[in-house]
């Protein structure tokens, strides 16, 4: 914020009733004439006290066909002199000579449509607000700008700040950044079939439409101007004739529209003007109808276009979608970080998810547990609150892998220290190649191998499972989590003795 803030309007203070209300005979309108030539000589004047040579265009905005101006609406926003290629000049972060600056602000005061901020950061700023009023920061006093605004018949009054100063609607939240884990998040929606259009938002009330396929991707990327909202939504377009009796009875909704050589178009409008949309809609491929309602208006995921060196420095954001939202926590989490959550479902094919936070993480199987186990439900069951490790934070496909096991005391180094130990367990398993038995007194005991060639003579073709077996620990493999038995070794000398021709 600014340290030094004027008021200049051509409101003359004593005209004020007891209220702060301005009851003089000045109309809020532009004279289109001397007092508007006055209000840009008492701007340029505070331009050149500061020293600044040109202005930041900030958070743009048009009026679009709905129009609430006070005067009536130019056809080119006023800006076709300032932007002769389009309004794609017209942008957040887009650099203004102070000559261009005043003709933005002229465009302003007649408000019939468009406005912005422009700035110099911590340096300089001009806001236009309602009915004629003009709020000039400054990092100086200015104090020899002041006499000649006062002598063009205006009144500036020292403030405290502008009341146009620019304030984020959430503070606390972070805005998505259009980076690589978003446009490789796009590429994985639309090879999935997800999504069909990137609407990119360049100012308040205009946008462009782009129709998304696997191949042009980067060049619908390559078109959109610098630091514009984007929004990526599923196919929307639908028949024609179905489309436009959709139209609300009331209020504001956006028509977009793909025509016959296959350009998307799009405009904005209220009831009073549907039936003018109709005739402009006539013949397209496909129209679709979409509510300017934050309720309503559900695109798949949002973000805003950082600068070319990746830094977000556009200030406005999107309205956060449950993709976004979703977003803005797994940037909370990292690969190893230890959660809590409630277990919310048991998949028959074995996967767990688990509520953390508001987002669906999931379970495999192998992770629930380090002891063999034949369902999850032998584990974890619906509502239980569970304690697990981060594996991974898929940024693309929004997916958090969870591991229980990882966040409890691995058992197999203490498996290891029991090498050399005899014991007797039942068979739980029998293959080609030997015999699985369970070396400890407990139905989700850890299991090893006794290879054919570990079997004694008298037990191969005659064991089974259930049957009990005495066997030693010869070799606990950590790596593959392998146990390896013998019933040979496990006999006594005597024993072995016996077997000795």
């Amino acid at each position: 914020m600014l340290p030094y803030v004027y008021q200049v309007t051509k409101y003359n203070p004593a005209d004020r009733d007891q209220y702060g209300r301005y009851v003089g005979a000045e109309p809020a309108t532009s004279d289109h004439g001397l007092i508007e030539a006055a209000y840009l000589q008492a701007l340029a004047a505070f331009a050149e006290e500061t020293g600044v040579d040109q202005l930041a265009i900030r958070e743009p905005q048009i009026g679009g066909c709905a129009h609430f101006g006070t005067e009536p609406p130019a056809a080119d926003h006023s800006l076709a002199d300032l932007f002769p290629a389009g309004l794609t000049g017209f942008h957040d972060g887009a650099l203004v000579t102070v000559a261009a600056s005043l003709e933005l602000v002229r465009a302003m005061l007649r408000d019939n449509g468009a406005w912005c901020r422009l700035e110099v950061e911590e340096a300089f700023s001009v806001h236009v607000g309602w009915d004629q009023y003009l709020y000039i920061g400054s990092n100086l006093p200015c104090e020899a700008a002041l006499a000649p605004t006062r002598s063009l018949g205006l009144f500036p009054e020292r403030l405290d700040a502008s009341p146009y100063e620019f304030a984020p609607d959430e503070p606390l939240r972070i805005q998505r950044p259009a980076d690589a884990d978003f446009w490789a998040c796009l590429r994985w929606a639309v090879s999935a079939c997800r999504a069909t259009f990137l609407e990119g938002t360049y100012a308040a009330n205009a946008s462009r439409w782009h129709r998304l396929t696997r191949d042009n991707i980067e060049a619908v990327r390559s078109q959109l101007t610098p630091r514009a909202q984007l929004a990526v939504w599923p196919d929307v377009l639908t028949d024609a004739d179905a489309a436009m009796p959709s139209l609300p009875k009331e209020g504001l909704a956006e028509v977009v529209w793909e025509d016959r050589d296959g350009r998307i178009n799009s405009l904005v409008a209220d009831e009073t003007q549907f039936e003018a949309v109709r005739p402009q809609v006539a013949g397209a491929r496909a129209v679709g109808v979409l509510s300017l309602t934050t309720d309503e208006r559900k695109p798949l995921f949002t973000a805003v276009l950082p600068d070319s060196d990746g830094v977000l420095r556009a200030r406005w954001q999107t309205e956060p979608t449950p993709s976004d939202r979703d977003w803005t926590f797994l940037k909370t989490l990292r690969g190893g970080q230890v959660v809590t959550g409630t277990v919310t479902a048991v998949a028959g094919f074995g996967v767990t998810f688990v509520d953390i936070g508001g987002f669906t993480a999931m379970i495999n199987i192998p992770e629930l547990s380090w002891r063999p186990i034949n369902h999850p439900s032998d584990v974890v069951s619906v509502g239980q609150e569970i304690t697990a490790q981060v594996l991974d934070v898929d940024m693309v496909c929004e997916r958090v892998p969870l591991s229980l096991r990882a966040a409890q005391e691995d058992p197999w180094p203490q498996v290891a220290q029991r090498i050399g130990q005899v014991v007797t367990g039942p068979v739980t398993k029998i293959v080609s190649f030997g015999v699985f038995v369970r070396i400890e007194g407990r139905e989700d005991g850890f299991e090893g191998l006794v290879h054919s060639s570990e079997l004694d003579e008298s037990t191969e073709g005659v064991v089974g499972v259930g049957d009990p077996l005495t066997v030693k620990i010869i070799d606990v493999d950590l790596a593959r989590r392998r146990i390896a038995l013998s019933q040979t070794q496990a006999r006594t000398p005597r024993q072995q003795g016996d077997r000795r021709p």
